[in-house]
């Protein structure tokens, strides 16, 4: 059981590690400056709502859905605007005061923002419009599936191992990114809407650019 749940962990950092900073990493971070480290907790339980979801889909099979060459070009240029959008707001994004020297949890009111559901919403569907992180869950799915033989208590500690660290390392960054935040310039964190910004548009490109390419060549 142990091994299990160990080894579950170890995938999970590996995930954190190489394949954790996505379009979801610039929101959290940005959540975090900007809305204050509750916010962005709510975030990451956002995303680790959606993975969860998806690791359950694939156990079911009902991820062949998506996955299929019939909607797989349409979801992935929706996914792909979707991201493009994100990322042009967030690169006009401006500054509206400096980020205060204060040891509260929240940003002033009015830099509050939405309720705690709405950045749940927001890390779920930052994930679920990225048809490249369910198609990773798949292969991960089919291949420990394989492993232990399709046993369901063995899977049931591998991925929760695996989510839970996934969620742990998501609320690390933001509280690294809160912590940090007292130091920040209106201008650094200008400029960090800017690379973020680009970042999320350069997602949404290279998703379009990657399902035209695998549909039609």
């Amino acid at each position: 059981m142990i091994q299990l749940v160990f080894e579950g962990v170890l995938l999970g950092l590996t995930l954190a590690m190489f394949f954790g900073f996505g379009p979801a990493f610039f929101s959290l971070v940005q959540t975090s400056i900007h809305r204050g480290f509750t916010s962005a907790v709510f975030l990451a339980i956002g995303i680790f709502l959606n993975d969860l979801l998806m690791v359950v889909l694939c156990l079911m099979g009902a991820i062949q859905i998506v996955t299929a060459p019939s909607n797989y070009l349409w979801f992935g240029l929706s996914s792909g605007i979707i991201l493009i959008i994100f990322g042009l707001v967030t690169y006009s994004r401006k500054v509206e005061t400096a980020v205060p020297d204060t040891d509260n949890d929240e940003l002033p009111m009015h830099l509050r923002g939405p309720r705690w559901f709405i950045f749940v919403a927001k890390g779920f569907f930052m994930n679920i419009v990225n048809p490249f992180v369910w198609i990773f869950w798949v292969g991960v799915v089919v291949g420990i599936s394989t492993r232990f033989d399709g046993n369901h208590e063995d899977l049931i500690l591998f991925f929760g191992g695996t989510l839970l660290t996934v969620l742990s390392t998501d609320i690390l960054k933001a509280f690294a990114a809160y912590n940090i935040k007292r130091f920040l310039t209106d201008h650094l964190i200008h400029l960090f809407n800017k690379v973020a910004g680009v970042g999320l548009v350069s997602f949404g490109l290279f998703l379009i650019g990657k399902v035209i390419f695998e549909s039609f060549l």
